[in-house]
């Protein structure tokens, strides 16, 4: 799963900086592992080690260290290790290559808990150079020292709009029990952490739990043995929300609140929420047949079903803890004279939202449903009770208990709302399209794919302004057709509160927009949802300015938006069109000439980033993108990305960077085109790049897998441009050459460390200009993660041709040149010397990943093998085969 961020602003978003790490040093003054840390990876591997050993024995767990022993071996610069830990791998029965991938899977699944755990107790990100990562604190006393009066960040805070958005990954789908087992893991080593030298019983109870727990996921499946459906990823969602944000929601804004307090004197207004949830599961359609507008509807219902259950619980404990009498007249009047008016009041909220949940599954099951007492459907009809409770015990000086538990509960409404979050919808444009095609040539006789953009625009803009419907009622249309219509219904049925945004992917004109406008005005009466078209591709990029300024100057356009206009950037695509660099690039001077085009126009611009876990989707450091289950997954480390997430758009707002010098800006002008050039020159034009790529990743078997709901390609048929953005960028991950993030890159910092002060000028890039150092930052922590040996032997295991081969090793061989070229640019001996402790995590993962690249690639040959002798291959392959993804993208996290 992944988080994308949203947000607004009338300036350009500015890339938060980061926190040192803290870190210990080892008897040589090597930066280690903190203590803690590895006592607690060790702790969770050896409850491991005995339920394998438990379920499977002893010898099977001595294969395991067998293998581990060949992997690090290897690691140390022993040649031999490879090459036993090949020979190992390759011998092993069928049998045992599901269980061995599993092991080292769940290996690296319990060190993301513990380094989790750690990071959450220690507030550390070490994605971050020292130094940099954003601390609320310090942001507001450089606010404060900026001249800027408390008033002005209150103002600031209470009108921020974060909305980060949840959507589906296809190695993400976890199951909920393993996410709760998880959980109850990382409570086990919190609980591990108190001072129990009194009471060595209590520590001896907590470790047979953290066994038993450790039991639980071990024999537990990790996935379904069927593809995931929408549904099913939308229920993931909402455990995360459930196990993780609901309480760090509230911690996050007691956090914002105290510091409010001591650095303005001010509190934080009790309705002001920057960060809300939004999602794209069950909503998202884009190239994925399975989302329909039924199972819109049924996510929406699971949305708000899964809100009252929170809700009831939070209600009870309010009634459980709100005994006291002292009350204002007003909450008097309300409740009757009751001697308990706070519980009294909470039993009947209770009640209602019993009521409201019993409501919701009858709508599920498709029953009828009646009551008496009123259901609870907006946001309001459940915050307005809880106000009067805060003021009446505020106004009766018990200001401690209106600011204890019933104002996170307030603060959950404001943030989570009766929905949880509200669900964006997508589609793609050619598919709005169609409606108008069939219904031009239905109602005119006229073909519609023949009309230009202005008569397009001419046309749209009159019926938007018709009084008349344009749709007739008996109009029979197409499936797929009538299937876009259905969903611009369910926005009338909703009525606002569970939807957020209707993004038109690949956009490329006004009269994209404008069809989504009117098919809403047609199919969804007087509900109107933010329309944000999503330019994915360099050419779109490049184009987007003026699509915005054409569309804000249409006649009426700016009173149908209420003039507040809402562009998506697109990452991922656009990184996988033109290559990490231009890409980069692309979007950088995209949403400034956004940002300068709505202020030129007095439009409130919001800006919705793209980004996924990837450097190649955009991500990296928190702030830039990354995967919610390693920033979101554990309620400490939420609010710690909270905090990242706030101090960003807040700096941005108040303490905006200078503008980048226009040296630097050709520099990068040269350097993008050189980098686009390079990146086609490859991936476009070169005769053996597609079946290369086909030959030596596991596309083909990752679309076999039922891992997400989504096909990989959005078309079939066709070659890389008919990929989606993830399994294009995740099948390259896999084997460790991270490809998209790099490519171009090479040729572009070579030839120009060899023009007169090319060194000089990138150095003082780096330095002084936060997107470009963040652009390298992100491109060393790449380099660092892949590894050329890996990736030789995957090609020496599944290609043949000699031709590929060739393309193979030239792909290496830029590999390597880059890393030399970051290193003399950023002058250092190894990568990541900025960031030490970043550095090592990644080296002591690599054992436990480098088995599950070696079982991968004998997977692979194996069901290669089958396929050419036309045999059926195993559900022990296939098993295995899945683990191997997942568990290398667990081990890699955030270029998974």
């Amino acid at each position: 799963m992944l988080v994308w961020t949203r947000s607004t602003s009338h300036s350009t978003t500015k890339q938060p900086s980061v926190l040192p790490s803290s870190s210990s040093l080892d008897e040589e003054g090597n930066v280690s592992l903190h203590h803690s840390l590895r006592e607690h990876v060790r702790l969770l591997g050896d409850n491991l080690g005995r339920a394998i050993s438990n379920d499977l024995g002893e010898e099977f767990v001595d294969r395991i260290e067998k293998i581990r022993s060949y992997a690090k071996r290897d690691r140390q610069d022993h040649p031999e290790g490879r090459e036993k830990l090949i020979e190992y791998l390759r011998s092993l029965p069928e049998p045992l290559l599901f269980p061995i991938a599993r092991a080292f899977n769940q290996f690296l699944n319990l060190s993301n808990i513990a380094e989790q755990h750690h990071r959450a107790r220690f507030r550390r990100i070490e994605d971050y150079r020292p130094g940099t990562r954003p601390r609320l604190i310090d942001v507001l006393n450089r606010i404060r020292e900026a001249g800027h009066n408390p008033r002005k960040v209150l103002d600031t805070l209470a009108t921020m709009r974060i909305e980060l958005v949840l959507t589906a990954h296809p190695t993400e789908v976890i199951r909920r029990t393993l996410i709760q087992t998880y959980d109850m893991i990382d409570d086990c080593l919190g609980q591990l952490e108190t001072n129990n030298e009194n009471h060595p019983e209590r520590a001896e109870r907590i470790r047979r739990r953290l066994e038993e727990l450790i039991n639980q996921a071990w024999h537990t499946n990790e996935f379904r043995r069927e593809r995931p459906t929408p549904v099913d990823e939308a229920r993931w969602g909402f455990a995360v929300i459930e196990s993780s944000l609901w309480q760090a929601v509230p911690d996050f804004y007691r956090d914002l609140d105290h510091l409010l307090l001591e650095s303005t004197g001010e509190r934080l207004p009790l309705d002001a929420t920057p960060i809300r949830f939004a999602s794209w599961m069950g909503g998202d359609r884009d190239g994925n047949p399975n989302v329909t507008a039924d199972v819109t509807q049924e996510v929406l219902l699971q949305s708000r079903w899964q809100a009252a259950d929170l809700y009831l619980k939070d209600l009870a404990q309010l009634k459980n803890e709100l005994s006291m009498w002292k009350a204002t007249s007003e909450l008097k009047n309300k409740t009757g004279d009751v001697a308990e008016p706070y519980r009294e009041l909470m039993k009947r909220l209770i009640q209602r939202m019993s009521v409201t949940r019993a409501w919701i599954k009858a709508q599920l099951e498709g029953k009828q449903f009646h009551s008496d007492i009123p259901v609870i459907k907006t946001r309001e009809q459940l915050h307005t009770p809880l106000l009067l409770c805060y003021r009446s015990l505020c106004e009766s000086n018990l200001d401690i208990l209106a600011n204890g538990a019933l104002l996170d509960t307030m603060r959950r409404i404001a943030c989570f709302g009766v929905t949880l979050t509200k669900l964006d919808l997508r589609q793609e444009s050619s598919r709005h399209s169609q409606v108008l095609e069939e219904l031009i040539d239905y109602l005119y006789g006229d073909d519609y794919t023949q009309w230009d953009e202005d008569k397009r625009q001419t046309f749209l803009l009159e019926e938007l302004g018709s009084k008349r419907p344009l749709i007739p009622y008996r109009w029979k249309c197409s499936p797929e057709s009538e299937e876009v219509l259905k969903t611009f219904k369910i926005i009338s049925q909703d009525r606002v509160e569970g939807l957020g945004t209707y993004v038109i992917s690949m956009a490329r004109q006004p009269s994209d927009v404008l069809t989504v406008a009117l098919l809403m005005k047609e199919m969804a009466g007087d509900v109107r949802l933010p329309i944000a078209p999503l330019f994915e591709t360099l050419e779109d990029l490049n184009r987007s300015g003026d699509v915005i300024k054409q569309l804000l100057g249409l006649p009426g356009y700016r009173s149908l938006i209420n003039d507040r206009q809402e562009v998506m950037i697109g990452y991922s695509d656009s990184a996988k069109d033109a290559g990490q660099l231009a890409a980069a690039w692309a979007q950088y001077r995209a949403q400034e000439r956004l940002v300068e085009i709505c202020k030129e126009q007095n439009v409130t611009l919001t800006l919705f980033h793209g980004r996924g876990g990837t450097v190649g989707r955009g991500g990296g450091p928190a702030h830039a993108g990354e995967m919610i289950r390693f920033k979101f997954g554990q309620a400490g480390v939420a609010v710690l990305s909270m905090e990242i997430y706030v101090c960003a758009v807040l700096e941005a707002s108040l303490l905006p960077l200078p503008q980048p010098k226009s040296t630097w800006r050709e520099e990068m002008n040269k350097l993008a085109d050189r980098a686009h050039h390079v990146y086609n020159s490859i991936v476009r034009e070169d005769p053996n790049f597609v079946s290369y790529f086909h030959a030596i990743t596991p596309l083909a078997a990752l679309a076999r897998l039922p891992l997400g709901s989504r096909p990989a390609k959005r078309k079939q048929g066709g070659g890389v441009e008919t990929l989606r953005a993830i399994p294009w960028i995740f099948a390259w991950t896999q084997i460790r050459l991270m490809l998209p993030a790099w490519l171009g890159s090479t040729e572009t910092f070579d030839v120009r460390l060899k023009q007169e002060g090319g060194l000089e000028c990138l150095r003082e890039m780096i330095e002084q200009w936060p997107f470009f150092r963040m652009y390298f930052d992100m491109l060393e922590m790449v380099l660092a993660k892949a590894d050329v040996e890996i990736t030789e032997y995957y090609e020496q295991r599944l290609v043949n041709e000699p031709s590929l081969k060739r393309l193979g090793k030239e792909l290496r061989q830029r590999l390597d040149n880059l890393n030399k070229i970051v290193l003399h640019i950023t002058d250092q001996q190894q990568l990541l010397e900025h960031a030490p402790l970043l550095y090592q995590t990644i080296m002591v993962r690599n054992p436990y990943i480098d088995p599950l690249h070696g079982l991968q690639a004998e997977l692979l040959h194996r069901c290669r093998k089958e396929d050419k002798e036309n045999k059926n291959v195993s559900s022990d392959i296939n098993r295995a085969l899945m683990v191997t993804m997942a568990g290398i993208a667990a081990g890699l996290r955030n270029t998974a």
